[in-house]
C-alpha cells in the first residue's frame, strides 16, 4: 500500500493471526514448487499452488487407499496414479515453468480415471458427473488449445472406445441397454465439448482482464513513479502527519532538513516535534490541532541555526478521506532567507537612494525611479500572487484522496479497479493529473522568468539613474515587437483579470540601436497608465491597441498605444508631460515627465493624442531607425 501524499510506503502493521497463519500454509506449499514458478506473476503462482496441492492430496489419499484395501487387479490403476502424482511433485520441485507438471498431472489424472472405467462393471463410469471436470480442469491447467486437444483425447477414450468396449468386449452382465448405452455417451462428449468451450470463454476473458489489470497497475505505477519524482525533486520540504502529528512521510528535503536542525534521522511513526525545544513543540501542538480542526495555516518562521538567521514560510492544510473524514495534515516548507534578504537589500538601496538624491538636490530623479521601481514591482506583486494563488490551488491534495481509495480497497485492488466505478476511473484521473501537475509546473516556470526580468529591470533602472548622474545604459539592437510583448507580460495577468482586450498592430519594422531599459521603462508606463484609464472608464469592452510602423520618410519608428478609456481634455493635453501635473486622484505627476525625458535622451519624442472625454487617448513614441548612437 501506498500514502495518499507523496507515494512513499506507509509503516507495516501487525497482521491479524488468521492471515499469519493463511501465510504459513502458503509458504509451506510454496516449497513444493521450484523456484521459478515460486517467482511466477500472481496469477500463474495461483496455479502452480493449486497443482502441488492437489497433487499432494491425490498421492496422499490414493495411499490411503491402498493401505486400506486388499490387493487386487482393479487396484492397479490407483497404483499407477499414485507413481503418476509423486512424479508430478517431483516435476514440480525441478520445472522452470508449469507445463511439465501440468500436462503430466493431467495425463495421470485422465490415465487413472481411464482404467478405473475400464476395470469397473458399469458402463456409467465414462459418463458420470466427475468426468466433466476433465475438459475444464485441462483448459485451466494446459490453456484452451492443449486442453482441446486433451478433450479429445478424453472423448475418444471414454464417449467411444468405451461404450465400444462394454457392447462389444465386455462379456458380464449388461446394466443398461445396448440401445441406450450409445446415446447417453454421444450426449456426453458432447458435454465435454461443451465444458471445454465455457472452460476455454472463461480462460479467454480471465486473460483478457488479467491483462487490462496488468497494464492499469503498470499505468498506476508509472504515474505514481511520476508524482514521486516530481515531490522529490523539489526542494519543498513536504511531510505528511497524521491527526496526532506522528510522521508518515517525509520526501527527500524535509530529511535532510531534520537531520541538520535536530541531529537524528525523521522516524516514521513518531511525532514530528518530539525532539525539539518544549516550547516549540507545545506552540506546534496547538498548531497541529488548529490545522486538524479545518484551518489552514501559513506562518513564517525565523530562527538561527549554526549562527545564521534563517527565514522559512511554513503551510499546513487538513487532509480528508474519500468519505470526508479527517487523516491528518499534509506540511509544506520553504526557504525564503534568500527572498527575505533580497528584500531587505532592496528596501536599503531605495532609502540610500533617497538619501542620496535628497543631499545632492536631485528630488526629481529620486522619485522617477521610485515611480518607475514602483511599476515593475507592481508586476513583481501580481506575478508572486499568481504562483501563491497556483500554490494555494494546487492538485496534490487531491491526490491524496485518490489514493486513499488505493489504501482502503489494498485488499480487493484487482475488483476495485476493474468492477467499481471510481476504481475503473482512477487511472485516467492519474494520467490526467500528472499532465495537470507538469503543466502547472511549465505555468510557474514562465511567471519565475517573468518575475526575474522584472527585478533584473529594477537593478537597471537604479544602476541607470543612481548618484543623480544621466549616463547612458548600455545600447544594443534589438527587435521592438519583441519588447513591446516583454513589457506586456509584465501586465499580462492584471490585463486579463480587468477583462481588457489587447490588440497587436505590427507592421514590418528593423530593429533599432537603443537602450533597452530606457525604451522598456517609457513602455511600461504607458501600458500602465493605458490600463488605468481602462479601469476608471467603467466601459465593459476595454481596448487597448499597440501599433508599431515606420514613418513616411521611414527615417523614425512610431510606437502608439491607444486606449478606448476616460480620454483626456484638450487643456491638458499640452501640460501632460510637466512635472507633478496629473489627472488621476492618486498619480504624482512623475510618470510621463520622466518617460518624455527618457525619449528625448534616445533623440525621440513622445506624444499624445485625444478627442476629448471618454473618448480614448493615444500616446505616440518617435525613435529614430538609426538609433541613438548614430543621431548623437
Amino acid at each position: 500500500m501506498r500514502h495518499p501524499i507523496a507515494g512513499f510506503p506507509k509503516p507495516r502493521e501487525p497482521r491479524a493471526p488468521h492471515v499469519a497463519a493463511r501465510a504459513g500454509f502458503f509458504a509451506r506449499l510454496d516449497k513444493l514448487l521450484s523456484e521459478p514458478l515460486r517467482n511466477a506473476p500472481p496469477s500463474e503462482l495461483i496455479r502452480n499452488r493449486i497443482m502441488a496441492g492437489a497433487a499432494l492430496f491425490l498421492f496422499l489419499s490414493t495411499v490411503l487407499y491402498i493401505l486400506t484395501h486388499p490387493f487386487t487387479p482393479k487396484l492397479a490403476p490407483t497404483l499407477f496414479a499414485n507413481l503418476g502424482y509423486l512424479s508430478t511433485l517431483v516435476v514440480l520441485r525441478r520445472a522452470r515453468t508449469h507445463h511439465a507438471p501440468a500436462r503430466l498431472l493431467f495425463l495421470v489424472l485422465c490415465l487413472g480415471l481411464f482404467g478405473s472405467v475400464f476395470v469397473s462393471e458399469s458402463p456409467l463410469g465414462s459418463i458420470h458427473a466427475a468426468t466433466m471436470l476433465l475438459p475444464a480442469l485441462a483448459v485451466y491447467l494446459l490453456g484452451p488449445r492443449w486442453g482441446f486437444a486433451m478433450t479429445l483425447l478424453v472423448i475418444g477414450v471414454l464417449g467411444i472406445l468405451h461404450p465400444l468396449y462394454y457392447t462389444s468386449v465386455h462379456s458380464g452382465p449388461l446394466f443398461l441397454p445396448r440401445e441406450e448405452i450409445w446415446p447417453l455417451h454421444i450426449a456426453a462428449s458432447v458435454s465435454f465439448v461443451g465444458a471445454w468451450g465455457l472452460g476455454a470463454l472463461h480462460s479467454t476473458a480471465r486473460r483478457s482482464v488479467q491483462e487490462s489489470l496488468e497494464q492499469t497497475l503498470q499505468e498506476l505505477r508509472d504515474s505514481e513513479s511520476k508524482l514521486s519524482s516530481v515531490i522529490e525533486s523539489t526542494g519543498d520540504v513536504v511531510i505528511s502527519m497524521d491527526p496526532q502529528g506522528r510522521v508518515l512521510t517525509a520526501n527527500s528535503a524535509a530529511k535532510q532538513l531534520y537531520l541538520q536542525y535536530f541531529g537524528k534521522p525523521i522516524e516514521v511513526g513518531v511525532p514530528l516535534f518530539e525532539p525539539a525545544p518544549p516550547a516549540l513543540r507545545e506552540l506546534w501542538e496547538q498548531r497541529i490541532a488548529q490545522v486538524c480542526a479545518g484551518e489552514r495555516l501559513h506562518v513564517e518562521e525565523e530562527s538561527e541555526h549554526q549562527g545564521v538567521r534563517v527565514v522559512v514560510d511554513v503551510r499546513a492544510h487538513p487532509l480528508h478521506g474519500a468519505d470526508g473524514r479527517l487523516m491528518g495534515l499534509t506540511l509544506f516548507s520553504r526557504d525564503i532567507t534568500a527572498r527575505k534578504q533580497a528584500e531587505n537589500r532592496l528596501g536599503e538601496m531605495h532609502r540610500t537612494l533617497v538619501d542620496v538624491s535628497r543631499q545632492a538636490g536631485m528630488a526629481e530623479v529620486a522619485t522617477g525611479v521610485l515611480h518607475n521601481v514602483g511599476n515593475t514591482l507592481n508586476s513583481v506583486n501580481i506575478s508572486t500572487s499568481l504562483l501563491a494563488e497556483m500554490l494555494g490551488k494546487s492538485r496534490v491534495v487531491s491526490l491524496a484522496k485518490a489514493t486513499q481509495l488505493l489504501r482502503e480497497h489494498g485488499a480487493d485492488m484487482s475488483t476495485f479497479l476493474s468492477s467499481d466505478p471510481q476504481g475503473q476511473k482512477l487511472p485516467a484521473y492519474f494520467i490526467a493529473l500528472s499532465e495537470h501537475l507538469l503543466e502547472e509546473r511549465d505555468t510557474m516556470s514562465k511567471e519565475l522568468v517573468s518575475l526575474t526580468q522584472s527585478v533584473d529591470h529594477i537593478k537597471s533602472i537604479i544602476s541607470m539613474q543612481q548618484k543623480h548622474a544621466r549616463t547612458a545604459g548600455s545600447i544594443e539592437q534589438l527587435a521592438v515587437p519583441q519588447l513591446i510583448d516583454e513589457a506586456l507580460r509584465l501586465h499580462a495577468v492584471s490585463f486579463e483579470r480587468m477583462g481588457i482586450l489587447i490588440e497587436r498592430e505590427y507592421a514590418a519594422v528593423p530593429p533599432i540601436l537603443v537602450d533597452r531599459h530606457k525604451l522598456l521603462q517609457i513602455l511600461i508606463n504607458l501600458l500602465s497608465n493605458a490600463r488605468h484609464a481602462l479601469v476608471d472608464s467603467g466601459r465593459q469592452d476595454k481596448r487597448m491597441t499597440i501599433r508599431i510602423r515606420l514613418s513616411p520618410d521611414a527615417q523614425r519608428l512610431l510606437i502608439e498605444v491607444a486606449d478606448n478609456g476616460v480620454g483626456i481634455a484638450p487643456e491638458h493635453t499640452e501640460r501632460l508631460f510637466t512635472q507633478g501635473f496629473t489627472t488621476k486622484k492618486t498619480g504624482h505627476g512623475f510618470g510621463l515627465h520622466i518617460s518624455s525625458l527618457a525619449a528625448t535622451e534616445m533623440k525621440g519624442r513622445l506624444s499624445c493624442t485625444s478627442p476629448g472625454p471618454g473618448q480614448g487617448a493615444t500616446f505616440t513614441l518617435e525613435l529614430p531607425v538609426a538609433g541613438e548612437e548614430a543621431t548623437s
